[in-house]
């Protein structure tokens, strides 16, 4: 009798395991593109997002910097069922400029809260994402400073399994004489969508506009991405970012992964 016993209990706990397996969402990540997504890692798990490595080009007013880094994980844990929490930190950064300056090093540290504000799964979502970044890199790899902002990533469901995704946010960010702090406001208009199993591909198109009170100057720029999935847990990604004005980089170029465990 206690062997029957155990046997049911031991397939009524395979049952209850299976069940939960198959109730855990399908990985969501913020990564490729600029854009945040609305959702959260699922309450108890952890996520990792990564660059494996980016490089970007920029050439302004006569002087090229050239800048890796290797890599740039994010590390996320799921507080509940609505809300994550995550740290971002590079821990090798290299800028080069063809005067062949050169400064390696760590990059600034980034805290990020984000609280899902609509239900799963709905047709229009939003989340809010306070963050906050801590100065952990050296002058000219970062500004040695606090700074910080909160972003409201919005998207929409579409036909065709398409999403909108809309990425207003703003900034506090040290004023060019260390003084005081001014307003950057960013926006996106990001489309993904699926083209086959496993795979996704985006387009984006980003604008910043920094109101430094020496002047004020616009960033744009036209993104392009793919993530391929490899399992319900892992995913692959690469994309390019490509300048629009003078004030933004020419091109950036990045691959990466997630996670979730």
């Amino acid at each position: 009798m206690s062997r029957r016993v155990c046997l049911i209990a031991s397939v009524a706990t395979l049952v209850m395991v299976t069940a939960q397996a198959e109730e855990e969402p399908a990985l969501c990540t913020d990564r490729p593109t600029k854009a945040n997504s609305v959702c959260t890692v699922p309450d108890g798990f952890w996520q990792i997002e990564s660059d494996a490595f980016s490089y970007t080009h920029y050439r302004d007013e006569g002087v090229t910097t050239n800048t890796w880094l290797v890599p740039n994980p994010t590390i996320k844990y799921g507080l509940d069922d609505r809300s994550d929490i995550e740290f971002n930190w590079a821990p090798y950064v290299s800028v080069k400029t063809d005067d062949e300056h050169r400064l390696n090093g760590i990059g600034d540290a980034y805290l990020r809260y984000k609280r899902r504000l609509t239900d799963e799964g709905a047709s229009v979502g939003a989340s809010i994402i306070p963050y906050v970044k801590i100065p952990t890199a050296k002058r000219g790899i970062g500004n040695e400073r606090v700074e910080g902002g909160i972003a409201v990533p919005i998207s929409f469901s579409l036909p065709n399994s398409l999403t909108l995704t809309l990425g207003p946010q703003i900034d506090a960010l040290l004023d060019a004489d260390r003084n005081g702090y001014h307003p950057n406001i960013v926006n996106l208009v990001n489309l993904s969508g699926p083209v086959a199993p496993g795979l996704t591909l985006y387009g984006e198109l980003w604008v910043s506009n920094n109101f430094e009170p020496e002047g004020t100057s616009s960033q744009s720029s036209a993104d392009f991405a793919a993530a391929y999935a490899l399992s319900e847990t892992v995913q692959l990604d690469v994309g390019a970012n490509f300048g629009l004005n003078d004030h933004t980089p020419d091109f950036q170029f990045y691959t990466g992964f997630s996670t979730r465990f």
